[in-house]
């Protein structure tokens, strides 16, 4: 049954889209039942959520992301891209969990609506949440940027909103079931390790070699925090008239409790620095190389200031966080590659898995997290 509950560099991609939260047409072979979804709607949630129309989200490589136009008002649904494994990082009804558990203890989120585990609706498990419009940053072509001190603002800004998810209470009934935080680490990293050896499709040295690297130099764990591990530029929603005001954070299906520095070491592995921009376009895309934005180095003294946890060595951190991205990215090509996907965006995913896993070896051969040469 569902729940439901109330200065431009000569070679950089010199462009942004910071779109109003506006969706675009359905992408081919993304399209949901909207008859069927309709009747389903009507008959748990009542005759005004009727829907009039089916919109896509563009961007993203994971989980499906659309708007419905309804009789009355608009939600988002949201559902695991085909051939996903739904138990894992796609599992809708964890995320929708994890968004109940949030409500009144962290105010940046969507309002949960509804969930259903019932494939036979639209072919996959969702759940349905409210709107925030805002700004998203995402790349684009031939869109308009920020200045150098908004960029900076904005960037601040999101590493005080991490740290103040991290200093979230979590001793609440609710929160604390999120996770078993006892060795989350080191299970995150054979977990990880596990990931990438199923899904590997091409050789890729330093991927083999970050992964032999980071076991023997597991760090001592921190004290526990509600961890994001998804937390980037364009999993947030800002303020139109002041963008350093974030309005939502989004994407929370590996939202669990664990060690906050590994959910930092993810959030920098994503913030691209101006040389690896030029480098690899769907790293670009992150927007945090613009001028104005703190680099990694920035982001880690700011996040310092405002943590409560004591400071370890980052180095492990980034390199297990390039990493997984390069995990997460690698386990989208392997789908594609095996004809589980026909998403043409997924053709040179390739490329960018080694983009990742050469940040990870550079961080650890130079002992350092911002200015890599690769």
């Amino acid at each position: 049954a569902p729940l439901v509950m109330a200065g431009p560099h000569r070679s950089y991609p010199r462009t942004m889209n910071t779109y109003n939260n506006q969706p675009g047409p359905v992408r081919q072979g993304a399209a949901l039942p909207i008859a069927n979804l309709s009747e389903y709607l009507c008959r748990q949630l009542g005759p005004d959520y009727a829907i009039r129309e089916v919109r896509q989200f563009p961007g993203g490589y994971s989980n499906l992301t659309y708007l419905l136009l309804l009789r009355r008002g608009e939600l988002i649904l949201r559902r695991p891209p085909p051939g996903a494994d739904i138990k894992g990082a796609h599992d809708m009804g964890r995320e929708f969990a994890v968004l109940s558990a949030l409500e009144g203890h962290f105010q940046l989120i969507p309002k949960p609506v509804l969930y259903t585990e019932d494939a036979a609706i639209i072919g996959a498990p969702f759940f349905l949440m409210e709107r925030v419009s805002g700004l998203i940053l995402r790349g684009a072509p031939g869109a308009p940027g920020f200045d150098a001190v908004t960029m900076q603002h904005v960037s601040e800004a999101v590493v005080d909103i991490l740290a103040t998810l991290h200093r979230t209470p979590i001793q609440t009934s609710a929160l604390a079931q999120l996770g078993k935080p006892e060795g989350y680490t080191d299970r995150q990293l054979k977990g990880w390790i596990e990931r990438y050896t199923r899904a590997a499709t091409d050789t890729v040295p330093e991927m083999a070699a970050v992964a032999e690297w980071l076991p023997l130099h597991l760090p001592t764990a921190s004290p526990a925090a509600l961890i994001h591990n998804d937390f980037k530029y364009d999993n947030l929603v800002l303020d139109p008239e002041k963008p350093e005001r974030i309005r939502a954070v989004l994407d929370w299906e590996m939202a669990t409790l664990g060690d906050p520095w590994m959910d930092l070491g993810t959030t920098l592995a994503y913030w691209t620095e101006p040389r690896e921009a030029q480098q690899m376009p769907l790293a670009a895309a992150t927007l945090t190389w613009l001028p104005g934005n703190l680099n990694r180095q920035g982001v880690l003294e700011r996040y310092q200031q405002q943590s409560a946890h004591n400071t370890p060595d980052i180095l492990f951190y980034f390199a297990f966080g390039a990493f997984k991205v390069g995990v997460i990215i690698q386990q989208i090509y392997a789908r594609y590659q095996q004809g589980l996907s026909s998403d043409e965006r997924f053709a040179g995913l390739g490329k960018a898995v080694q983009h990742f896993g050469r940040m990870a070896a550079a961080a650890i051969d130079q002992q350092k997290i911002s200015d890599l040469r690769f």
